[in-house]
């Protein structure tokens, strides 16, 4: 045992001493932050065309009245689109559009398109996130080959970013607010055209890493805490899940616990992660699907590819406002319920790493470059065919400010069967920003507790 455990730490050892560090960048290349670039890193001024307009500090101001965790109004609602893309014009657009969307217009040709509006760049966040992001970006950098991170703390870890793990790390920690809570539900499409309820559930979120009063010397290390407790179908009602996610990876890992209501008892989970296909959606996703991408970076090497400028699902907040039922077609989300929009992202490719296993080999990312979400993502097969394809359905939340992408579709191209979460239509709470929970609400023992029936 002795021996293994001596074999192990040397591994670790040359790994570490092998694996490149990524450094942080210059003041001078900081500096454009206060200029040419939002303080999140986005260029500040429009395009060339004046399709995409310069981004003038965001959407700020909830409207008078305004209640937290109720649905938040469309600030565009007079608005109408500009554009119609659908398979009979898609050749004259497909040079701005994913493969995606691209596949899913083709695939349903009589029932899917997109409604193009006027871009307007909502994203913003309080000024105390800038000002880390602003010191992030010379004093964080990124570790065991780009799968850890250090020296990052409360903002965009990498605004000015110099390798596609930075992007990836600026996804995992975007700006949402530092604790929330919502009411939701997971649909499944099926073949057919019909549609299932997988489970109605309670999630909460905290994100230890944007703690106001914190810094990089007070950070745990773990940047985000998941508990989620299901309350719909009867016979899940009760289950539970609870998830740590470090800034390390390698060393230290997610933690996962899981709690059977029929058992009566906290697990261990340690599958929950990677291509383990995610249970409560019933099996149509894997766990790093879930918002667009979430958990560890190991399993691929990433490519940064550079910026392209393509539509987007963008401030869609009607699709939050409509009854459950509108929001859905057969075989996709309802068009009617969805802007689209012109936007700049960053393109970031994974290719699986060598001595590495993953059942989606390949997949393209397409990140906001006013919030650093992804707002795209496509999955290809071993074969190189395109396989699955994800959208968010990003709403603005003026009150946070943020513009958040909880609410996401996953669809299997091959199958026809397709995958809807954080529906957050007609419930009582949606992503509402509370107060920060002591921690000990996000332990084994608390989830314990709130799973008993």
């Amino acid at each position: 045992m002795l021996r293994r455990t001596f074999i192990a730490s040397a591994i670790a050892t040359v790994w570490a001493m092998a694996a490149p560090v990524y450094a942080a960048v210059t003041a001078e290349e900081a500096a454009a932050l206060k200029s040419s670039l939002t303080p999140l890193g986005a260029e500040r001024a429009g395009n060339e065309a004046g399709t995409i307009p310069a981004w003038d500090g965001g959407m700020t101001k909830p409207p008078a009245g305004y209640q937290p965790g109720a649905p938040r109004p469309d600030p565009f609602a007079g608005e109408k689109p500009i554009l119609q893309i659908s398979a009979k014009n898609l050749d004259q657009y497909k040079d701005r559009l994913s493969d995606g969307v691209q596949e899913m217009l083709k695939k349903y040709p009589d029932s899917n398109r997109l409604d193009v509006y006027p871009t307007h760049r909502t994203a913003a966040a309080p000024q105390w996130v800038y000002d880390n992001t602003f010191a992030n970006a010379t004093r964080a950098k990124t570790t065991q080959g780009g799968n850890n991170i250090e020296n990052a703390f409360g903002g965009i870890p990498f605004p000015i970013p110099k390798s596609g793990a930075e992007a990836m790390w600026n996804h995992l920690l975007r700006w949402r607010g530092e604790s929330s809570e919502s009411m939701l539900s997971i649909w499944i499409g099926n073949a057919d055209g019909s549609r299932t309820m997988a489970v109605e559930a309670k999630d909460d979120h905290q994100f230890p890493y944007y703690r106001q009063d914190g810094s990089p010397e007070q950070f745990s290390g773990i940047y985000w805490m998941f508990r989620q407790v299901q309350t719909n179908p009867p016979f899940k009602a009760g289950e539970s899940m609870l998830l740590h996610d470090p800034v390390d990876q390698i060393g230290e890992g997610r933690k996962a616990w899981q709690y059977l209501a029929g058992q009566r008892r906290v697990r261990r989970a340690p599958t929950i992660a990677f291509d383990t296909p995610d249970f409560v959606a019933s099996g149509q996703g894997y766990f790093d699907e879930v918002f667009m991408f979430l958990g560890s970076l190991e399993r691929y090497e990433w490519t940064l590819v550079g910026k392209k400028e393509i539509y987007v699902p963008y401030n869609s907040n009607r699709f939050p406002l409509a009854k459950r039922a509108e929001v859905f077609s057969p075989h996709h989300l309802n068009p009617d319920k969805l802007r689209w929009e012109l936007h700049r992202v960053w393109v970031v490719e994974a290719n699986l790493a060598a001595g590495k296993r993953h059942v989606v080999p390949k997949r393209r990312f397409y990140l906001d470059e006013d919030t650093w979400a992804v707002l795209l993502a496509d999955g290809y097969d071993a074969e190189g065919r395109l396989w699955r394809t994800q959208q968010s359905v990003p709403f603005v939340a003026p009150e946070i400010p943020a513009v958040v992408t909880q609410t996401f579709a996953t669809f299997n191209l091959l199958a026809g069967t397709w995958m809807v979460n954080n529906v957050y239509n007609e419930q009582p709470t949606q992503y509402k920003v509370v107060p920060r929970r002591p921690d000990a609400y996000f332990s084994p023992d608390a989830l314990a507790g709130a799973g008993v029936r």
